[in-house]
């Protein structure tokens, strides 16, 4: 989703834009950037482009209701939720620098095109490791099916309640002719999210920073 700017006040983009940023903030503070993986850097930063690729191939209905893929899910599950607020802000500033996103309204898109499904992945990651076995199958399905799903849900419904505060468009049109197109992409989230989880854990157990072979598997992290 591609929030534009001239559908809200100058007090509101402001104000998007400082808490975004404080978030952003907390987050650089909150990551432990000397124990991060020196192996998975370079797979983070390609993951980046990913996203960035998938943001760009988007469909919309009209301005501020477009439909693209998040991958918030898996970078929650790659990253930690911290780090992936800060690395998913990435993509949206290259569409701002390239003239596909309005730059002044970056705040108000991250804070709902990012934030809620990072922080409901992170949030169903840790529940899941409190609650429920810690096994492959509950990792891959919760973490990443549902997670991932829902966290596309939550961004599209978070977008359409901006927009319909702000009086852009009539709440009928937003939640009878929108919402539902949100409820079929989480679906193809859920599998794209589930499916690259499954096969990192496999292949690239570094990669995944959530994931711990000890715990999931009863044996040490493998190698990169």
């Amino acid at each position: 989703m591609d929030l534009p700017a001239q559908f809200f006040p100058a007090i509101a983009l402001g104000a998007s834009n400082v808490a975004a940023a404080a978030v952003l903030a907390l987050a650089a503070r909150r990551v432990a950037w000397r124990s991060l993986p020196p192996a998975a850097g370079n797979a983070w930063m390609g993951a980046c482009v990913l996203a960035l690729a998938l943001w760009l191939l988007r469909g919309g209905l009209a301005p501020g209701l477009s439909f693209h893929l998040l991958g918030a899910g898996l970078f929650t599950l790659m990253m930690g939720p911290w780090l992936a607020l800060l690395a998913l802000s990435l993509p949206l500033l290259a569409l701002a620098l390239g003239g596909q996103a309005d730059a002044a309204a970056l705040g108000i898109n991250w804070l709902t095109m990012v934030l809620p499904p990072v922080a409901l992945s992170g949030a169903a990651l840790r529940l899941s490791q409190r609650a429920l076995p810690s096994n492959l199958f509950i990792y891959v399905f919760v973490n990443g099916f549902l997670a991932g799903g829902a966290g596309m849900f939550a961004a599209g419904l978070s977008g359409l309640l901006a927009l319909g505060l702000a009086g852009a468009y009539p709440w009928d049109q937003l939640l009878e002719e929108t919402l539902p197109f949100y409820f079929l992409l989480s679906w193809s989230e859920a599998f794209t999210t589930g499916l690259l989880a499954a096969v990192l854990v496999v292949y690239r157990p570094a990669w995944m920073s959530t994931f711990d072979d000890g715990r999931y598997l009863g044996r040490r992290r493998r190698a990169p």
